[in-house]
């Protein structure tokens, strides 16, 4: 199995949002607006991407 990968990009700022909503971010690496990483395409990443989706702009790497 090929290990795929995720370009996510935070799209809207972390000020105000929830706690577990930061930690999710900073989990996946991303730092700052407009930040983006790679990250694999595992269940664990997904389920931060998921939660977050109205913060990010996630594409395939």
């Amino acid at each position: 199995m090929a290990n795929k990968e995720l370009k996510v990009t935070l799209i809207k700022s972390t000020i105000g949002r929830l706690k577990s909503h930061k930690a999710c971010a900073l989990g996946l690496g991303l730092k700052r607006t407009n930040h983006c990483v790679t990250v694999q395409d595992t269940p664990e990443n997904r389920g931060m991407i998921n939660k977050i989706s109205y913060m990010l702009n996630v594409e395939e790497a």
